[in-house]
């Protein structure tokens, strides 16, 4: 296979750059702890912490939120993610190059959501360091940050392991259709503001219309959403369109289905959590 084009990873062309994002949080030490590893093997690099606050162990938020990402970031960026319940198991640790950076972590489908936007990867497992050196509940330390590292250094893929085809995915975001013109999808990301996102996605405004995959041209007024015992009879465009403490849908930056709270919480207010089901019906 030829290796898509990378010719950002020459080293010294860029300043190596290293996008973290785990389900450690901030209040232990290890996200420190992997960055002055890769500060030891990469001196000079660049970290940027995407968020360190997947919930725990939830790979799919992590693969959504690694999806919503990527693709603002310069194609020599390497993305560290790090959500891996399996560490320390028989899952496979891997290093994925492709045209709009690199990508390392544990092969547990954390990436499948940004590989079904790549025309090509190419894919290799990492070859492990001394056993005394490898822990069995800390990789992101011993494995994962110094392929980072030496991936933003300059090192070619192709020396950090053997190539692999088979990759895991994640399963499909859940999308059901009962009837025509009624979809059902479910949470999968609550963020700091308490702003509920869907897998209901792929929407954009053309001036007073939403287009998508899934409903194709619709007029957001003949909309109904339901979540909880919630029913919103309209998609708006901004949070200032309703009422202060009101609660509203409309489509996120990334194009998902919101459910929001004017300056408040939706979370909190509609008591909604990861994995709660949302319904959208066109009129």
């Amino acid at each position: 296979m030829t290796l898509p084009p990378l010719s950002s990873f020459i080293h010294g062309v860029h300043p190596p750059l290293i996008a973290l994002l785990t389900d450690f949080g901030t209040r232990d030490p290890y996200v420190g702890i992997m960055k002055g590893v890769i500060a030891v093997h990469c001196p000079g690099a660049i970290c940027i912490d995407l968020t360190h606050e997947v919930a725990p162990q939830n790979v799919t938020q992590g693969a959504y939120l690694l999806r919503s990402a990527y693709r603002y970031f310069p194609p020599y960026t390497v993305f560290l993610g790090v959500v891996d319940p399996g560490v320390g198991t028989a899952r496979r640790a891997i290093a994925i190059q492709t045209g709009r950076g690199a990508f390392v972590g544990p092969d547990n489908g954390l990436f499948s959501l940004v590989l079904a936007e790549q025309e090509s990867y190419l894919a290799v497992e990492l070859r492990p360091p001394d056993r005394a050196r490898l822990s069995d509940t800390f990789q992101g330390r011993d494995l994962f940050a110094p392929a980072a590292a030496d991936l933003a250094g300059g090192l070619p893929i192709t020396q950090l392991g053997t190539p692999l085809r088979d990759l895991v995915q994640v399963p499909p975001l859940r999308i059901d259709q009962p009837q025509p013109n009624v979809f059902e999808g479910e949470v999968i990301h609550i963020d700091h503001f308490g702003n509920v996102i869907t897998n209901l996605g792929g929407f954009g405004w053309n001036q007073d219309r939403l287009e998508g995959a899934l409903v194709g041209a619709i007029d957001p007024q003949h909309t109904w959403v339901y979540i909880g015992q919630e029913k919103l009879e309209t998609i708006h465009r901004t949070y200032g369109e309703s009422a202060v403490g009101a609660v509203l849908a409309l489509i996120s930056s990334d194009g998902q289905l919101e459910i929001a709270v004017n300056q408040g919480s939706a979370a909190e207010v509609l008591k909604v959590h990861l994995g709660d089901r949302v319904r959208l019906e066109i009129r």
